[in-house]
């Protein structure tokens, strides 16, 4: 029977005696690790190696029933609580100091049903552990760009991906959710049932509950996509991006193209001399007939000269995975982030322009794009509610040392001032670092005020804060 000392809601310690703690082992189908357990740096290690915070307890999950005796503990004794799902979030809020941990972890079921074409999800599960069950029926639903994200962070952030044109967000998809609330309760939310519950868990980062359980719509994908890279050289880059701005504005939704821009890695189907090299990259995806696919992402060869293409038809699954040997976990990573509806003359100059300083081999901008059916969904339809954005932006910080950390944040924050007077003011909420509080209203745009509304009452004592948090009302 180990005591523990742990942070409080208002950030006080308090001591909890070990017959408390026991009780709570005693009730869970899971596990409970303190810091002297076996597993528990294991535990509370997350993708971003920049996040290294030790909590009093972690509660591994295996069951609903699990989470709501972690819940109610928590609610009770007035605790600190982190939320882990796949623990990807740039921001590290899954884990805390002082605080319990609620690891959700380990449920990674997913259930596919490819008559009515839906999966049934747990808040462990990854986009890989997703995109191999519903790519055995030749579905999917959209999703991000790397395998080890969580399906959870991502779809209450409102997530957006490669089939985002033609099926809309992440949370588009979503039919119905189990969640946990603050009080304890599992309560179902859909269109139906605690319908405005279900409005806000689309686009307002677990602030209102833990998802235990997510359905999906699926939609048939694969399995096999016509995909890849086009990459360009740095001395070409206004040329490419003139163009590619243009050519989007007329693109058929089955097509996706990103911008990455950063130092070449050292692709087997690119030169030597290139690698290490400032490149613009064009990552296309269509997501309908690969013949089709080949045809349409055929002009993009002709916005200059490439040095080196892989292009080609291969399976989704592999797709999904391409861009993870770039995203592993145990690097130190820092993001800055902005809406864009467009990419004018100036903003290309501005960004290309940052390219000409990057701090660390691993350092990259990007534009995801998104518009096509996400755009065309009313704005007040999902907490998500930024949907004049056509370019996420993603000012991508990564190095491998703590002593580079000064330099590399200094020139992600430099590249985001650059390029904030062409965008929205908005941002989206999964590219957020914890200390851009000043920008959660931005956040959630003019979905903030009746998200203040729902936080009062599902989640009156800000049990859930540690997230892009939205003060009750």
């Amino acid at each position: 029977m180990a005591q523990a000392t742990l942070t409080n809601g208002r950030g006080q310690r308090i001591t909890l005696d070990g017959t408390t703690v026991d009780q709570l082992r005693a009730k869970l189908r899971g596990s409970l690790l303190q810091p002297d357990d076996p597993g528990y740096d294991e535990a509370r290690t997350i993708w971003n190696a920049m996040i290294d915070r030790r909590p009093a307890i972690i509660v591994r999950c295996v069951g609903v029933a699990d989470v709501v005796q972690a819940v109610n503990f928590a609610r009770e004794h007035d605790l600190l609580v982190a939320v882990r799902g796949g623990g990807h979030n740039i921001a590290g809020n899954a884990v805390c100091d002082g605080g319990l941990m609620i690891d959700l972890s380990a449920m990674k079921s997913v259930r596919v049903d490819p008559v009515a074409r839906r999966a049934f999800v747990e808040p462990g599960a990854t986009l890989g552990d997703m995109d191999r069950e519903t790519q055995a029926f030749g579905l999917a639903t959209p999703l991000g760009i790397n395998s080890t994200t969580g399906v959870a962070g991502l779809t209450l952030g409102g997530g957006f991906g490669w089939l985002s044109r033609k099926h809309g967000m992440t949370v588009d998809n979503l039919v119905s959710a189990d969640v946990v609330t603050a009080d304890g309760k599992l309560v179902r939310a859909n269109e139906k049932e605690n319908a405005e519950l279900f409005w806000g868990i689309r686009g307002g980062g677990g602030n209102l509950g833990i998802v235990t359980m997510f359905e999906f719509q699926l939609h048939p994908v694969g399995p096999e996509v016509f995909s890849g890279l086009i990459v360009y050289p740095l001395d070409q880059a206004k040329t490419v991006l003139t163009r590619y701005a243009e050519f989007v504005k007329g693109m058929s939704d089955d097509l996706c193209v990103w911008v990455v821009m950063r130092k070449a890695p050292p692709l087997p189907f690119l030169p030597q001399e290139v690698h290490g090299k400032e490149v613009v990259v064009l990552a296309a995806c269509h997501a309908g007939d690969p013949g089709e696919g080949q045809r349409a992402v055929a002009p993009l060869l002709s916005f200059g000269k490439p040095v080196g293409q892989h292009l080609g038809v291969q399976p989704y699954t592999a797709w999904q995975s391409a861009f993870d040997p770039l995203l592993t976990p145990g690097a130190r990573n820092y993001w800055k982030s902005h809406n864009l509806t467009n990419l004018t003359g100036a903003a290309i100059d501005a960004v290309v322009q940052q390219l000409t300083s990057l701090p660390s081999p691993q350092c990259e901008i990007f534009f995801g794009l998104i518009g096509g059916k996400a755009s065309r969904i009313p704005r007040d339809a999902t907490a998500y509610a930024h949907r004049d954005t056509l370019f996420a932006m993603n000012i991508h910080g990564r190095w491998e040392q703590a002593s580079e950390d000064e330099r590399g944040i200094a020139w992600t924050r430099h590249a985001f001032q650059s390029m904030t007077p062409y965008a929205t003011g908005g941002v989206y909420v999964n590219f957020m670092t914890q200390e851009e509080t000043d920008r959660v209203g931005a956040a959630y745009g003019p979905s903030y005020e009746r998200l203040r509304g729902l936080k009062r009452r599902y989640d009156p004592t800000n049990l859930f804060r540690l997230n892009q948090n939205i003060a009750p009302a």
